[in-house]
């Protein structure tokens, strides 16, 4: 099954045409790639996933985006419950300016739940769901950006975690990070793609690789080249892709 199907999608901001007859079906749990140079335009499909191009002026979009059958845009689709369907980390970890503890919780007292014990089993296991509830058990009154900018980050999914989505998007979740903490994101990706659905955008080809399923190659705003992903690195069908992936241009 597929947890987004794209059909004939097209994104303006402004006159700038940044999405050009966008067609691809994402696969359920699974990790999908998107990859591409700067300003190609798999950001912008990401975030048009889950709404967040509304919050920019000027920004048009014509073509369908179906989440798990129901329209994305059209319909009656609320954003708020779709951001809470379709969480979002950001490549900088962006924890808020409050306790871990209260970072973890944020989301589902926004959601309705105030009973202290639901929301202590909710901080752990959104934790662990994260792996990184042995490195933060003791401190979860402590500010959250006091943590180091690897555990920020798993802070940030185990928040995106808290509300039980669907999907993550992640928008280059390790391009701020060091190698260590860049390898424990990876595996908790790894961990996680058999309960979630998962997109990840990425400038580094060599961990596209490593976790990837599917991915997709853009360019100037198409996607020129999407599939398995042990394809698309080995035998790709488009010269431009191939140029790409052997570092040629990017």
């Amino acid at each position: 099954m597929n947890c987004f199907e794209i059909k004939g999608l097209n994104l303006r901001y402004g006159d700038f045409l940044a999405l050009k007859d966008i067609d691809m079906d994402i696969g359920e749990k699974q990790i999908t790639a998107f990859i591409g140079p700067s300003g190609c335009g798999k950001s912008t499909l990401l975030k048009t996933l889950n709404r967040m191009n509304d919050l920019v002026e000027n920004c048009a979009i014509s073509g369908d985006v179906m989440l798990f059958g129901e329209p994305v845009y059209g319909g009656d689709m609320d954003p708020s419950l779709l951001r809470r369907r379709v969480g979002m980390v950001f490549q900088k970890p962006n924890p808020f300016p409050m306790s871990v503890y209260d970072n973890i919780a944020f989301g589902p007292r926004t959601h309705g739940i105030k009973a202290r014990q639901e929301l202590d089993r909710i901080v752990e296991d959104s934790l662990k769901g994260a792996a990184i509830w042995e490195e933060v058990k003791d401190r979860l009154r402590k500010p959250a950006p006091d943590l180091s900018g690897g555990q920020q980050q798993r802070l940030c999914i185990a928040r995106a975690l808290a509300v039980s989505p669907d999907v993550l998007l992640l928008d280059e979740p390790t391009s701020a990070l060091d190698p260590l903490s860049t390898g424990k994101i990876e595996e908790l990706l790894l961990e996680l793609r058999d309960r979630y659905s998962i997109v990840i955008v990425t400038h580094n080809m060599q961990q596209a690789r490593r976790i990837s399923s599917k991915t997709a190659f853009f360019l100037l705003g198409e996607v020129v080249e999407y599939g398995d992903s042990d394809t698309v690195f080995s035998r790709p069908g488009d010269r431009r892709t191939a140029a790409y992936v052997t570092g040629k241009f990017g």
